[in-house]
């Protein structure tokens, strides 16, 4: 790769990875950080519950990826649809900013559920220029690129925008969430997007046809299992540490900077570490080495909680944990643009981003309702057992997926 190539290649790098930041602080905002400012005006607490149902949008990105595949030309695909839904993302919390906390709540509620609809809609035609333009060896450094920029927009949308609210009011975060989401519309508008040359855009296929094209992949099944299974075990613990650090005794200040801050630093440097690991060794050869880091981190915790070795030992082993966090999103947002196909990038990565969502909201359920009858240390024992089975199925899947993407590595 001449240096030429290699500066636009990471020019596009910063390009996805700053919109995928852009795209997930509003979410985080709306969803983790607004909850403090509605509890300080009096909202209950099934107000606050119920105001989470504006997230759900991210469940059904396997149909909104559906017009996003569906309506498209030869160029300037996916490039469009990502200009024109950040503009109405922009434009959304513009509109946001100019209403009250204490305007109606079923009206604050919509313009949530639409923000975050719009959110989760642009995410998809934004990853899926990513897989287009980007060679398959480095769809591995968008991944934990990607995972990079989740953490640390945790950190600016539960955390920061928090005190840009304090210190400027109401308007002040939606206003800045917004120029961000601007920021991004002019290198985005002068990238250039083609198909491959002398490629057809292949005829548009019936729904059940092209997710059944995605399952006929080398690999796809298998690949399906470890996505379902990978994240949501370490995901669910990290939830309740908070919790957990609470009830210890641990004030709600030094909580924020442990789990809040520091874990989303040590997980943004843990998802750039494991994207290098992943380019060195392969990503079927790091399905099973980065599972078994996440049980080892799971042990940790459940020993350290259990055994009763003091606090220094849990923060250690919840450090631990935000490292295999940060280790496998970034395997898994790399494997989903390798399972995404060529002209089906759209409908590929929203199939499997849906599925994704799907697990990492339904294990912190069942996670709730082991600690509620077993205590911290038996959830995450439970964990901890769930994520044993999940190595077994990451030795399983070793195989197919090495196969399926050395190839592509390759070529």
């Amino acid at each position: 790769m001449s240096h030429w190539q290699g500066a636009a290649t990471w020019r596009l790098q910063l390009l996805f990875g700053w919109l995928n930041f852009v795209l997930v602080v509003p979410s985080i905002y709306l969803m983790l950080g607004l909850p403090l400012v509605m509890r300080e005006h009096g909202w209950s607490g099934t107000d606050i519950g119920l105001f989470q149902l504006a997230g759900l949008p991210a469940v059904f990105k396997f149909l909104l990826a559906l017009p996003v595949q569906r309506y498209r030309s030869a160029r300037s695909h996916y490039r469009m649809w990502a200009l024109v839904l950040c503009a109405l993302l922009a434009a959304l919390l513009v509109l946001v900013s100019q209403q009250a906390i204490s305007a109606s709540r079923w009206y604050l509620f919509g313009l949530a559920f639409a923000c975050a609809g719009l959110a989760t809609w642009a995410d998809i035609p934004v990853n899926a220029l990513a897989i287009k333009l980007l060679a398959p060896a480095q769809q591995i450094r968008a991944g934990s690129i990607r995972s990079a920029a989740l953490f640390l927009g945790a950190i600016v949308g539960a955390g920061v925008m928090l005190l840009v609210q304090n210190r400027w009011g109401w308007q002040a975060p939606f206003l800045l969430m917004a120029v961000g989401l601007l920021l991004t519309l002019v290198p985005l508008a002068l990238l250039r997007e083609e198909e491959a040359r002398g490629a057809e855009i292949e005829p548009v296929k019936p729904v059940m046809a092209d997710w059944a094209g995605y399952f006929r992949q080398h690999g796809a099944r298998i690949w399906t299992l470890v996505l379902l299974s990978s994240f949501p075990f370490v995901g669910a613990a990290w939830l309740y540490l908070k919790p957990l650090l609470l009830d210890l005794g641990m004030g709600a200040s030094n909580v924020a900077l442990v789990a809040g801050i520091g874990g989303g630093v040590v997980g943004a440097l843990a998802s750039l570490l494991g994207g290098a690991v992943v380019r060195r060794i392969g990503p079927g050869r790091a399905i099973p080495l980065f599972m078994l880091w996440a049980l080892f981190a799971l042990l940790a915790m459940t020993a350290a909680l259990g055994l009763q070795a003091g606090m220094g030992w849990l923060l250690a082993s919840a450090f631990l944990l935000a490292t295999a966090m940060g280790a496998v999103s970034s395997l898994v947002f790399a494997l989903m643009m390798f399972y995404s196909r060529e002209h089906r990038q759209a409908a590929d990565y929203g199939l499997q981003a849906s599925l994704f969502v799907i697990t990492r909201m339904t294990v912190p359920i069942a996670a709730g309702v082991l600690l509620d009858r077993s205590g911290y240390v038996g959830m995450l024992a439970g964990l901890s057992l769930a994520m044993c089975v999940v190595c077994s199925v990451a030795l399983a899947s070793r195989r197919s997926i090495l196969q399926a993407t050395d190839g592509r590595l390759h070529r």
